[in-house]
């Protein structure tokens, strides 16, 4: 018998029939002998309606605490009507909020982070034969202040829960039936992943990978949390992300390609090259609280230097007025940007005991005429920016060029 943790996001539980059909799925698991703890999402789209109903009476800066009041009521109606039909389905259930748990965090609203989880009254259900239903996304401070996690925070409540817990497993249940080596609509031959590591999933996440929320990746190589994302309605094993790096001799370098079209590029041309210039450009650029990316700094023969950057496209404008008070600070020559360009990304820890795997990576670009403009490496990663245009001839060529692509089925 297995004690699991599975989460639900808010298309798993987007209307009545798909609760019925979540609450079909847990009561197989039960019926199996295991425990079962659910963590659910609110329905899809509550979240984004209760926001709208904020803005039209505050504007659009609600006031957080109240927002976080307003919004957590989201989960609390799915709790409710998963317990409700696994109830119906001879299945002892029992729901509860953040709170009732008693998931203590920050008192950081709307982003707070969990610090502690009293897992006393889980136990004593689970014990007693109950499925236990936990709202996702949120919990309390110490002062009794209701506080939500942040876009994604369920996943986070699953993985946070499965730690304190001590379970076996924590299954995430989406839209995707796994972790892919690459978007499959852009790669029709990407393959899904049995296994990965934390460290390449972290990777992964924070490059653009949509399946799961960069702090639940954290939060379980932390605590050594066996993840696994599965399909809500779909059967199938699904990817197991584990802090256990394969030892097989057929562990492939590369295990998945990422890619980002949410990036900018930055150009401060002509600075003087003197100390703490790198300080003077981006000093200002993280006090207006925006996220720089990938860094390039070229020093010219004339003494000055140029000095790239990336943000989120949406920080462009922003970061694109801050800049140019830094260049007339400093005598710049000029500022430039460009917001038609892509990160591209191979992820692998492999390439910890592989040589020439960024050259392999550069040749097969040139092959498809595709220039770098910027390069990052770190451990377990490459990272490269090009023309946005270019982006998904580049995958399907880096895709190719690694050996991810699935072999043809007969017949094709």
């Amino acid at each position: 018998m297995a004690l699991i943790v599975q989460k639900f996001g808010g298309t798993s539980v987007g209307t009545v029939e798909r609760i019925q059909q979540v609450a079909e799925k847990v009561k197989k698991f039960r019926e199996n002998g295991d425990d079962i703890v659910v963590v659910v999402s609110a329905m899809s789209g509550e979240t984004n309606r209760l926001i709208d109903l904020a803005k039209q009476v505050s504007g659009d800066q609600p006031v957080p605490r109240e927002l976080d009041v307003m919004v957590s009521t989201g989960e609390q109606v799915t709790i409710a009507l998963l317990a409700m039909a696994l109830i119906k389905r001879g299945v002892p259930a029992v729901s509860y909020t953040g709170n009732q748990v008693r998931i203590l965090t920050d008192s950081a609203h709307n982003k707070a982070r969990i610090l502690q989880i009293d897992d006393q009254k889980l136990r004593a259900d689970l014990k007693a034969g109950r499925v236990v239903v936990v709202a996702g996304f949120q919990g309390v401070d110490e002062h009794g202040n209701i506080t939500t996690l942040g876009r994604g925070g369920s996943d986070t409540t699953g993985v946070a829960l499965a730690a304190a817990l001590k379970a076996d497993e924590c299954q995430i249940y989406t839209d995707v039936d796994g972790v892919y080596t690459t978007d499959p609509r852009v790669v029709p031959q990407a393959q899904r992943l049995e296994k990965i590591t934390f460290e390449e999933m972290l990777e992964m996440a924070s490059l653009g990978s949509k399946v799961l929320q960069i702090r639940s990746v954290e939060f379980a190589g932390k605590y050594n949390v066996p993840l696994r994302v599965l399909h809500s309605f779909q059967e199938g094993p699904g990817t197991l992300i584990t802090l256990d790096e394969e030892e097989s001799m057929e562990q492939p370098i590369i295990s998945g390609i990422a890619f980002n079209r949410d990036e900018a590029k930055l150009t401060i041309r002509g600075v003087p090259d003197i100390p703490g210039v790198a300080f003077k450009i981006l000093g200002p650029i993280s006090a207006a609280n925006i996220e720089v990316d990938m860094i390039v700094q070229n020093v010219a023969h004339d003494n000055t230097t140029d000095f790239t950057f990336t943000v989120h496209r949406n920080d462009f404008t922003a970061a694109q007025q801050v800049l140019e008070n830094t260049a007339r600070e400093l005598g710049a020559r000029e500022v430039i940007g460009d917001t038609k360009i892509a990160k591209v990304s191979i992820v692998g820890v492999g390439m910890r005991s592989h040589a020439g795997v960024a050259s392999r990576m550069f040749e097969a670009l040139a092959k498809e005429n595709i220039n770098i403009q910027m390069i990052s490496t770190s451990e377990i990663k490459v990272s490269v920016v090009i023309e946005e245009k270019y982006l998904e001839l580049a995958v399907r060529a880096l895709h190719t060029a690694f050996e991810l692509d699935a072999p043809a089925r007969q017949g094709d």
